[in-house]
């Protein structure tokens, strides 16, 4: 599962609850993860496009509205391109702050 924080769940509750599901990994990435903010991106585009103000009769019609729309949304895919050079992208990396651990 992946999460935008820095330190996983430390409450008392989230400490047990991952400790009974042991099939549960977290993965931490940074909040500015490029492809994290794709997939939120495209979490937004299909609700505004298809589930809001949706009607649903049961959760497999709802799945079924979900699915129709990733087929015809894969159907015109690109991948994404990059805009930026990789040295241009380490070379601004390397100009910031070193994080206090």
């Amino acid at each position: 599962m992946p999460s935008s924080t820095i330190t996983p769940p430390t409450s008392i509750q989230g400490g047990a609850w991952l400790a009974n599901h042991p099939r549960w990994v977290f993965h931490f990435t940074p909040t500015s993860a490029s492809w994290l903010n794709a997939v939120e991106g495209f979490f937004s585009t299909i609700t505004r496009r298809r589930i809001r103000r949706g009607v649903f009769k049961s959760v497999p019609d709802l799945e079924r509205a979900i699915a129709g729309y990733i087929r015809e949304h894969n159907k015109t895919a690109n991948p994404f391109v990059w805009t930026k050079p990789a040295d241009a992208i380490l070379a601004k990396l390397s100009r910031l702050p070193v994080p206090a651990v």
